[in-house]
């Protein structure tokens, strides 16, 4: 896959079975695989990636993802955030990046992991890097937007719609997406800092990093996939995974191995 000065890139899924939304969330049946299972087998498919793991505090989840050959790890139950589940994952993993890849992504491309570890790679100066793409919806405070300066550097996270509408109508919005990958080193010692306030305001947890003074790369994609938070949104990725073109390459290999 690489030559040897290629760092060594590992996903790690963050998996909890408990979601006040969606209960059984990561095992949701889409199409006849775990949800789960189709972000594993879709983050497998990135050029970048050497290894792939979910870290859970579910023995069912564990078991599901061993069942289809994937490699999970147990994690402690008491984790606020998906970082600090795959910081305590990541310590035990040989590895020079750790990318995290949210567990309700079922239609993931990996192209997108490629395009944000790419810039890892591109910079070695780099600790982070995350994925935005435009947003046209408004006063949509489930969704975190994001401004940049002109390097594409991060300078802010908000649930707000920034930049303000107040004297420009309409200005244009960039939406988070939360595939993040770090410098291992910089992951462990990001998980070990107490929460900062614009963290506890915002509840989102990379402002953690620009509080400290670090940077964040934005790499750009032209559009997001649909995570999965409600049951209309299952109904969604329901309906389209069938019509998807990766699914079918791995389908079949799951469900009716050689």
């Amino acid at each position: 896959m690489s030559n040897h000065a290629t760092p060594r890139t590992v996903a790690i899924i963050p998996a909890r079975l408990e979601s006040s939304r969606l209960p059984k969330k990561p095992l949701a049946d889409i199409c006849g695989l775990p949800m789960i299972v189709h972000v594993l087998r879709r983050s497998q498919m990135a050029k970048t990636l050497h290894d792939v793991y979910v870290a859970t505090d579910s023995a069912e989840i564990l078991e599901t993802v061993q069942k289809f050959g994937g490699k999970a790890i147990m994690t402690n139950s008491r984790h606020q955030t998906g970082t600090d589940r795959i910081a305590e994952a990541a310590a035990g993993i040989e590895a020079d990046i750790i990318v995290n890849v949210q567990g309700d992504e079922a239609l993931l491309d990996p192209e997108h992991i490629d395009a944000a570890v790419t810039a890892l790679y591109q910079n070695p100066d780099l600790s982070v890097a995350l994925l935005v793409t435009p947003f046209a919806e408004r006063g949509i405070t489930s969704v975190i937007k994001t401004v940049l300066n002109e390097k594409d550097e991060v300078m802010y996270f908000s649930r707000s719609d920034i930049p303000s509408d107040a004297r420009t109508p309409n200005p244009p919005l960039l939406k988070v997406c939360h595939l993040v990958p770090f410098r291992k080193s910089f992951l462990l010692q990001y998980a070990a800092w107490t929460k900062g306030k614009l963290e506890t305001i915002e509840f989102n947890e990379y402002l953690r990093i620009l509080e400290k003074g670090y940077k964040i790369k934005a790499v750009h994609i032209p559009h997001a996939t649909v995570s999965v938070d409600t049951p209309q949104d299952l109904e969604l990725i329901r309906s389209q995974m069938p019509q998807d073109r990766l699914f079918k390459t791995y389908f079949e290999k799951l469900t009716h191995p050689a």
